[in-house]
């Protein structure tokens, strides 16, 4: 699915040098590295504030709990997703409102997010799910109007480039109060471990965020609010360092790729290549999902796997029938989108090592199953 070991021959040297200097330098936790990659990152998004942490699930937990939110607070996020978005809503005893998902890009679905809203409603987490920019502008107009939080999962967009109704772009994870990103090795900007980091535009929350995310200290020993221990080392700074001058190479990539499969299927009515909202920076394809129709998804992706090809299913259960996340209050019928998407996707490799004898043996392998 991701040809990591392509992706590291081509910047071997500059990383190698780089891990190095960690190691002599014996600077491995918070050393001049992780704020090297802060300031580069910071530079790169726009954004006047980013916190690196250890993972992009703590990132998401500890921008909620940056935001003050309460046990009982109600957050609204999309039922099509990974669970780590709704788990830490759950873990920090905030109560996870799930609601369907658009049926062309997959993201949360406005009118959804209406319907569910209550008074106790305090804030929405729109996911950029597949690496395509969720409807902010209606997001943001919702948030306003009902004076919500808007906590941006950008775990699988960075790179993305969102595009206003009035023009204006900015970088996904730098549009919502405050947004959070992974770095696992999978993603558009991956470490070689684990890694994320909390962005936000807001100074008093950035202050707020430096100090949880080191056990509640902004000096040492003196512990100031309830913090955790989530901190990026140096050593995966490093390894960012040296691929974030890359990022939208890579991203353009990827868009080159999804070119080629979208052509590829092109006049084939049994397969729905991804839909692309907005202008073509808006979309940096984390993965490349279809949609099959007619077809037993799993029957091909067992014969896909059969002839050599990774595929994935992104994502099989909806986070509403999973055992940890079930409730009563929750309808079948508000999720139609989500409960048919789970039978039809199927996500194919995607990386910036892809080349066109590899694509034409996947789309060729899956058009004569289709047909077949």
């Amino acid at each position: 699915m991701v040809d990591l070991k392509g992706q590291y021959d081509g910047i071997k040297d500059e990383v190698n040098t780089s891990v190095i200097e960690v190691l002599e330098s014996t600077a491995y936790i918070n050393g001049p590295k992780v704020h090297e990659f802060q300031k580069n990152l910071e530079n790169y998004l726009g954004v006047k504030h980013v916190i690196p942490c250890a993972n992009g699930t703590d990132a998401l937990q500890i921008a909620m709990m940056g935001l003050g939110l309460k046990p009982g607070d109600e957050v609204i996020t999309a039922d099509f997703t990974f669970a780590a978005t709704v788990e830490v809503i759950a873990l920090l005893q905030l109560t996870p409102v799930l609601v369907d998902v658009d049926p062309n890009d997959f993201n949360i679905d406005i009118e959804a997010i209406k319907k569910a809203i209550t008074p106790k409603t305090k804030a929405i987490v729109p996911v950029h799910l597949f690496g395509q920019c969720a409807n902010m502008d209606a997001i943001m107009e919702l948030a306003k109007a009902h004076n919500l939080f808007v906590i941006e999962d950008n775990a699988q967009a960075i790179g993305a480039t969102y595009t206003s109704k009035d023009g204006t772009k900015a970088k996904a994870g730098t549009i919502g109060h405050v947004a959070s990103t992974s770095f696992f090795p999978s993603k558009n900007l991956g470490c070689y471990g684990d890694g994320g980091a909390i962005f936000t535009n807001d100074d008093d929350l950035a202050h707020i965020i430096r100090g949880i995310v080191n056990h509640g200290m902004y000096k040492r020993y003196h512990h100031d609010v309830v913090g955790v221990n989530s901190r990026l080392d140096s050593i995966q700074a490093a390894v960012l360092n040296s691929k974030l001058p890359r990022l939208d190479e890579y991203c353009s990539k990827r868009r080159e790729a999804a070119n080629k499969y979208d052509e590829a299927f092109r006049g084939q009515d049994q397969i729905t290549t991804p839909y692309r909202s907005g202008v073509d920076d808006n979309h940096v394809f984390h993965q490349y999902t279809l949609k099959v129709n007619g077809v037993d998804r799993d029957v091909l992706a067992q014969h896909l796997n059969d002839n050599g090809i990774p595929c994935g299913v992104y994502y099989p259960i909806p986070l509403h029938n999973q055992k940890a996340y079930q409730d009563s209050r929750y309808n079948e019928d508000d999720f139609t989108v989500t409960n048919q998407l789970v039978k039809e996707v199927i996500s194919l490799p995607m990386h910036t090592e892809l080349d066109d004898e590899q694509i034409e043996f996947i789309t060729t392998t899956i058009i004569e199953f289709v047909n077949g």
